[in-house]
């Protein structure tokens, strides 16, 4: 936990997602949101997807998103803002298509935004804003 004592930020964390390739954490808990960084298909055991189909990948992303929202106590139903980055407008349909097999009944705020390319030639990256727990979680 880092911050002073009026305003802690949890930095969560998870071995069954990705592990952050950079200085970040794969998510931080403050003031009861939780905000996911951006998820790139890469395996949980570091075994990047970036050969996969579309689908896959998204299926990766999203797989990540959750492992680390679970880390924190939290569930699908806690989302409330996802952030989709996608090479390809071809395939905004496709996510929807995975998106919604995931995500069920439940429908956060979203937005999918169509760039030209994302980091290591991958074609889908995935964030998420979800209500926190007041919980601790896996640090």
């Amino acid at each position: 936990m880092v911050g002073n004592d009026a305003a802690p930020i949890d930095l969560i964390h998870t071995a069954a997602a990705a592990t952050p390739g950079g200085h970040y954490s794969q998510a931080v808990r403050h003031q009861g949101v939780l905000y996911i960084s951006g998820q790139l298909p890469v395996h949980a055991d570091g075994r990047h997807g970036v050969e996969e189909t579309f689908e896959v990948q998204a299926a990766i992303a999203l797989e990540n998103v959750l492992q680390i929202l679970a880390a924190a106590n939290g569930g699908v139903g806690d989302l409330l803002k996802v952030t989709v980055y996608i090479v390809g407008i071809e395939n905004w349909p496709v996510f929807d298509r995975v998106y919604s097999r995931y995500l069920g009944a439940h429908r956060p705020a979203r937005a999918v935004v169509p760039v030209p390319q994302l980091h290591h030639g991958y074609l889908v990256e995935i964030e998420a804003l979800a209500r926190g727990s007041a919980q601790e979680a896996n640090q």
